[in-house]
């Protein structure tokens, strides 16, 4: 296949995987907590009054100097250059899929098939991370760079597969980290050293940007204590609002589930391992290795040593690794098998590659409906590729439609409504910059970060917020007493003298609980009350 007609299967496939499925979200998750430090950074007058953008978290990353940089010369919107960004780098992740594949000399269309399937994703459930992170965020463009990285490696482009980690290391370190431990061993093997010159790069290029961006090396420096450990109270707040971080509150199967994708992982690559070159072998065995010793670690450094610097770096991503390796691998076996005609065989690898976007947990039970869709999946696949590789390919496409539509897999709410939308709208327009609101009956739901950053509004306190409680302890105390103070309980009218002490200028409330007073503005899902 031609580069060009590749560069074009990497971007229709990353265009599909964005659209389609498994799909992408904005303002949803963790873009609530990035976008208002972007808004605000941008603009410091923007959000001055909200408590999550009054320390932000990116000094060492260039994620928000490439999104402002690319705001200002484009003029368009946030959410615009980042899920540009997002497109890029997951086609980039691709194109490193396909490289593994070549890697093993499959055929060109049986290389796309197995980037196909690789790009169905699976969620990482345990530290709740994704292989293709819906939102974009800094690790969702870091993970498809490190596949970028390790396609390149595996066909011994190695300053090339340098420049690609290093990109994912500028965009977020944590990610990027067991790829370069792993990428180590490959350059110290062959003795190329220079693989490391752009990582070093890099690092310089971040601790520049960190030291220009207000607040950064000493805003930083203050907020961390890397050599301190947590303090009871702060253990406490952690275990409450982010026990994906804790492994001894793990529901219960999950360790036992990266165990059984591991030995998935390993009876496949037994399967392959004539074909894969060193440098690929080293990857596909190293980085789920790490994943895995990433659960001991963090119990021994976390729930053992409490050292404060581990939810901030939160290595159980790792295991992403996992079940990126046993996709890849269990696919790329099953063109083997098919090579081989050995029908049977690939029905399993096949059925094992498709397993995880259909169903996250493999030591729960699964459903009749997903059972016979991956089965049909994995039969459709062999039946097509045994006649051809460009037919097995669009059995593998086939299942971008089929995985939602016959087994009824969504994997987000659709949160953003034209109610919201009016809300914030009517909200940006007709209420002061400075205003603070609150949204005492709101409990866990999601919809008061996005309202803050389409309003441009602050919002008292809201639970999504609190996520950043492992990263910024004074951040934590602070949004822990807002929400003892207003949403612990469920709301009571009298409580409205209260919010109007703590600096909350707007209640908003679902029309269901409305106050004897007037609204000033009113929909048929939301009613706001001036207090002041």
């Amino acid at each position: 296949m031609k580069s060009w007609a590749t560069a074009a299967a990497a971007l229709a496939l990353a265009l599909l995987s964005f659209f389609q499925f498994p799909g992408h979200t904005y303002l949803q998750q963790d873009s609530q907590i990035y976008v208002p430090i972007l808004e605000h950074l941008r603009d410091p007058s923007v959000l001055r009054n909200d408590i999550l953008v009054e320390q932000p978290h990116v000094a060492f990353t260039v994620y928000d100097e490439a999104a402002r940089l690319l705001r200002g010369a484009t003029g368009l919107g946030f959410g615009t250059v980042l899920e540009f960004q997002q497109i890029v780098t997951r086609a980039l992740g691709i194109w490193g899929l396909f490289l593994m594949a070549s890697a093993l000399r499959l055929p060109c269309w049986a290389s796309v098939m197995v980037g196909a399937i690789v790009a169905l994703g699976a969620r990482i459930l345990g530290p709740e991370v994704l292989t293709w992170e819906y939102e974009p965020t800094p690790r969702a463009f870091a993970v498809p760079l490190l596949l970028c990285g390790v396609g390149l490696a595996a066909n011994r482009r190695y300053l090339a597969a340098g420049m690609a980690g290093a990109a994912a290391f500028l965009y977020h370190p944590p990610t990027a980290v067991p790829f370069w431990l792993v990428f180590g061993v490959i350059l110290v093997f062959r003795k190329k050293a220079a693989g490391v010159a752009p990582l070093a790069a890099a690092a310089a290029v971040l601790v520049a940007a960190a030291a220009l961006q207000a607040g950064g090396l000493a805003a930083s420096a203050e907020a961390q204590n890397f050599f301190g450990k947590l303090t009871p109270s702060q253990t406490h707040l952690q275990q409450i609002r982010t026990a994906y971080v804790w492994i001894s509150l793990w529901p219960g199967g999950l360790i036992l589930h990266y165990l059984i994708l591991s030995a998935i992982l390993l009876a496949a690559f037994v399967c392959i391992r004539r074909e894969t070159p060193v440098e690929l072998r080293i990857i596909l065995l190293g980085l789920p290795a790490l994943g895995l010793a990433s659960m001991a670690l963090s119990w021994l450094l976390l729930e053992r040593s409490r050292w404060a610097i581990v939810p901030e770096i939160q290595p159980m991503r790792a295991l992403l690794f996992v079940a990126l390796a046993m996709q890849f691998v269990t696919a790329a076996a099953a063109v083997l098998a098919v090579q081989k005609h050995r029908s049977w065989e690939a029905l399993g690898w096949f059925a094992a590659a498709y397993l995880l976007p259909v169903h996250s947990v493999i030591t729960r039970a699964v459903p009749l409906r997903e059972v016979a869709l991956v089965a049909a999946l994995s039969a459709v696949t062999v039946l097509a590729a045994r006649f051809d590789w460009r037919c097995g390919t669009a059995a593998a496409l086939a299942a971008f439609f089929a995985i939602p539509l016959l087994g009824g897999v969504v994997n987000y709410p659709r949160l953003h409504t034209p109610e919201l939308a009016q809300l914030s709208q009517w909200s940006r327009n007709s209420t002061p910059p400075d205003a603070v609101f609150l949204f005492p009956d709101a409990g866990h739901a999601l919809f008061p970060g996005i309202f803050r950053s389409e309003a441009l509004r602050a919002v008292y306190v809201d639970w999504k917020a609190g996520g950043q409680v492992n990263y910024l302890p004074a951040f934590g105390e602070q949004w822990w007493f807002r929400w003892q103070q207003t949403m612990a309980d469920s709301f009571h009218p009298e409580d409205l003298a209260k919010y109007s002490g703590l600096g909350v200028r707007y209640v908003v409330l679902h029309t269901r609980a409305q106050l004897s007073r007037a609204p000033v503005f009113e929909n048929s899902v939301y009613a706001v009350y001036e207090l002041r």
